[in-house]
């Protein structure tokens, strides 16, 4: 692996985190939040300190080339840099302690969106904007991001991308890797001030309409108020709201797909469109169920039902009502949208629709050579044979996402915390939702959860952000062995 162009490519990215803390510290200066200022002065000399270090050891020539090792190494590492150098205006600044804030940078730039706030109202603004961007800044990516604002990696760059892209495909829309980062960067800004602006116009103030829109689109759900959506009593903001999380449950790659060749290729994704029959079934039922089980008129729990299935479902975690006081059925389908989550390439996390459609075409097309064992049948998506490794990858994600989720809900019951409520944190948070049932409630964080579990919730919010495969393969010890096969 050549160290010297990871530390060189590394240093870029610690440079870009500390320029990304220049808006909070403008809100902290214009509001002359002393504290906050040299809370952010601290952070952005750390990550110069951190930029010239890295730079000092590496270096880019000319002939140099990045490799698998070194898109994972990047990838990974610089997930990792930037969630410590991100939690470090939490500590400074007072309001966290040192575990806390490293769960709080990391909840935000995972999209988890689960904080440990007990109290965000008390916060100043510049913190409040600095977790919506760490939100809006690791929802689309950090390194696509990086890529598409001071391209520098050159060939070999589509290692990284991979390793940072969710879904089962890795798929670009355009020939040259920086063209197709720059193309999804613009689509996920124009989606963020169109989502602004349409806040500012339903009631919200220009900074709440702003801080929402970054986390909404990000599918992130950090929010600057302790409430929940319903005290804002806007009806036509909730319903802003769901639009935009269901848009951004989508694939990126696919809108920059529409917008060249027409509207039309947004209807014929299959994944989009069965995701949307998901969440048209899902609500439905869940309307049904408060309708008939609790004192909701059919209005109201349409209104409610829809919005939380929207909200879990792209794992934004937005929250209008407890929905932990619902009937079981309701919160089962609940458990299952954010699950399953939103499409490959969105913001969204969870186990992707794509995955969950290819393992369907998967057992049909098993069932169907049990019947016809001469035939050759192969799946299909979208009117293209799918490649056999591309549907063997979502059976291994499938199982992989299953065994982390048992794993981190046995830390947890070793911590202390009962089976109930530790599978339930483990699902949201390995779906990245956040909000959850139990002790990770609608209007909960991880705030209650112990020292060891918050720990654990890091890891695998890492595990789940990266989608387990590219977290795993750097720790293995192979990785780091000479070998030709890379």
């Amino acid at each position: 692996m050549n160290k010297r162009l990871v530390s060189a490519l590394l240093g870029y990215l610690t440079l870009f985190c500390g320029a990304a803390m220049i808006p909070p510290l403008i809100f902290a200066a214009a509001a002359k939040e002393i504290g906050g200022v040299w809370a952010f002065l601290l952070s952005m000399f750390l990550c110069l300190a951190a930029t010239f270090e890295l730079e000092r050891f590496g270096g880019v020539k000319g002939k140099d080339n990045l490799g698998v090792r070194e898109g994972i190494a990047i990838t990974v590492i610089g997930w990792i840099l930037i969630s410590i150098l991100g939690m470090i205006p939490y500590f400074a600044s007072g309001y966290l302690n040192l575990l806390d804030s490293f769960v709080e940078s990391v909840s935000g730039f995972s999209g988890t969106g689960a904080t440990v706030f007990e109290d965000v109202e008390i916060l100043p603004r510049s913190i409040l904007i600095w977790r919506s961007l760490s939100n809006w800044v690791g929802g689309l990516g950090i390194i696509v991001i990086f890529m598409a604002i001071l391209p520098q990696f050159g060939r070999g760059a589509m290692y990284v991308i991979r390793a940072e892209s969710t879904g089962p495909t890795k798929e670009r829309q355009m020939p040259r890797i920086r063209d197709n980062a720059k193309a999804l960067f613009l689509i996920y800004v124009a989606l963020t001030v169109l989502c602004s602006a349409t806040y500012f116009l339903c009631g919200l103030d220009l900074f709440a309409a702003i801080n929402h829109a970054m986390t909404t689109i990000a599918t992130g759900g950090f929010g600057i108020f302790n409430g929940t959506v319903d005290d804002y009593g806007n009806g036509w903001l909730e319903l802003a709201m769901t639009f935009f999380m269901l848009v951004s449950s989508g694939s990126f790659a696919m809108y920059v797909v529409a917008f060249r060749r027409g509207a039309h290729i947004i209807l014929k994704n299959t994944e989009f469109v069965t995701y949307l029959w998901i969440v048209l079934v899902a609500a439905s039922v869940v309307t049904i169920d408060l309708f008939v089980e609790t004192d909701m008129n059919f209005f109201t729990a349409f209104r409610y039902a829809g919005f939380h299935v929207a909200s879990l479902s792209s794992t934004t975690g937005f929250v209008a009502t407890d929905f932990d006081t619902w009937p079981p059925l309701s919160k089962g389908f609940l458990m299952m949208t954010m699950f399953l989550g939103g499409c490959a390439g969105s913001t969204a996390g969870g186990l992707k629709v794509a995955r969950i459609v290819l393992l369907f075409k998967m057992l049909n097309v098993i069932v169907q050579q049990k019947i016809h064992p001469q035939s050759l049948t192969q799946v299909k998506m979208n009117g293209q044979l799918v490649d056999d490794e591309i549907v063997f990858g979502a059976a291994r994600f499938f199982f992989a996402i299953v065994v982390m989720d048992i794993l981190f809900a046995f830390v947890m019951m070793i911590d202390g915390i009962d089976l109930i409520n530790s599978v339930s944190v483990s699902v949201s948070t390995m779906a990245s939702v956040g909000p959850g049932f139990g002790i990770e409630g609608a209007t909960s964080g991880y705030s209650l959860l112990p020292s060891l579990s918050k720990i654990f919730a890091c890891m695998f919010m890492f595990l789940s952000r990266l989608e387990v495969f590219v977290v795993l393969a750097l720790i293995s010890p192979s990785f780091w062995h000479k070998s030709k096969n890379w």
